[in-house]
């Protein structure tokens, strides 16, 4: 099973800043320590090129980012402070999702040991998300394999409001997102399937509308390839999702979604989402656990 990461991943932020941006190297750690992921399984990459960003986003912002020229106002809605290591950074994602897609279509199962940005636009990043990974690794396969059909499963506790955006009235793509209702984005950007949850919701009441729910636009939709953001934030103990879901919760969530893709032979790319739990390094566990499920999965039913 092939993993795309790269150091480039990790970006030096300002002390106290929210995002636990050490959260992709310690989860990569945990994968190799834990002997979950053998060393070459781990590749790494490097930053997408920019006519690949252009075919979601304009040149004008990705000028912005890339010279670190965003204005104040631009850094406080994207939440990242605009330096020239931050174009690197994230165009290193892109690339890692993108590949991780392409390896999902040949082998079964791809990861990405980031990615999930689902709040950038076209013309401006916010929730710290500066380009759509998801959008442009959309684009490069649709350029390759034009009437692809492609899921995004969005189970983030965040909507993935950028996501919808950018793939809306595209018949080719679905854009599933199952999100805190009253919760960042305060304004929410309509999906194929929007399924709202209260606040703090519980593990059971949650399952319960996520299984039922996606089972059913599976079914209707039938991929070609589910890009999975998985999502670390549902956590009880997270500062931002506002869910409450326990770890096994999340350890049941993992299971039988990557089950259903995985036994019924529906290709997945596996990304990170977002995580920020009031003890940073439960946060890379969580996302440990994800790809773990998916690499013992894959194993079993594919042999990877």
């Amino acid at each position: 099973m092939r993993c795309f990461y790269s150091e480039d991943l990790e970006l030096e932020l300002p002390s106290g800043h929210p995002f636990p941006m050490s959260k992709f190297r310690v989860s990569k750690d945990m994968l190799l320590d834990g002997g979950i992921l053998r060393p070459e399984e781990i590749i790494e990459v490097r930053s997408a090129s920019t006519h690949l960003l252009q075919r979601v986003h304009e040149t004008d912002y990705i000028r912005k980012i890339e010279s670190g020229q965003l204005g104040r106002k631009e850094q406080i809605l994207l939440g990242l402070p605009a330096t020239p290591k931050l174009y690197t950074r994230s165009a290193t994602e892109v690339e890692a999702t993108r590949l991780a897609c392409h390896a999902a279509l040949v082998e079964g199962v791809g990861v990405c040991l980031a990615g999930g940005t689902h709040h950038a636009f076209r013309g401006h990043g916010e929730g710290y998300c500066v380009f759509n990974d998801v959008a442009i690794a959309i684009r490069d396969l649709q350029d390759k394999q034009p009437n692809i059909k492609i899921m995004v499963v969005d189970t983030d506790a965040h909507q993935g409001n950028g996501t919808a955006d950018l793939l809306a009235d595209d018949p080719r793509v679905f854009t599933y997102s199952i999100h805190v209702g009253r919760n960042y984005p305060t304004k929410k950007t309509t999906s194929s399937l929007d399924i709202e949850t209260v606040r703090y919701v519980e593990g059971e009441m949650y399952l319960k509308q996520l299984f039922a729910s996606l089972a059913g636009a599976l079914d209707a939709f039938a991929p070609d390839l589910v890009i999975w953001i998985s999502g670390a934030d549902n956590h009880r103990n997270d500062v931002f999702g506002q869910m409450y879901l326990s770890l096994k919760d999340i350890q049941r969530r993992d299971e039988v979604l990557l089950s259903a893709f995985i036994r019924n032979r529906i290709p997945v790319a596996v990304l990170y989402g977002g995580g920020y739990n009031r003890q940073p390094e439960f946060t890379a566990k969580l996302h440990r656990n994800t790809i773990a499920t998916a690499k013992r999965l894959a194993t079993e039913v594919r042999g990877l």
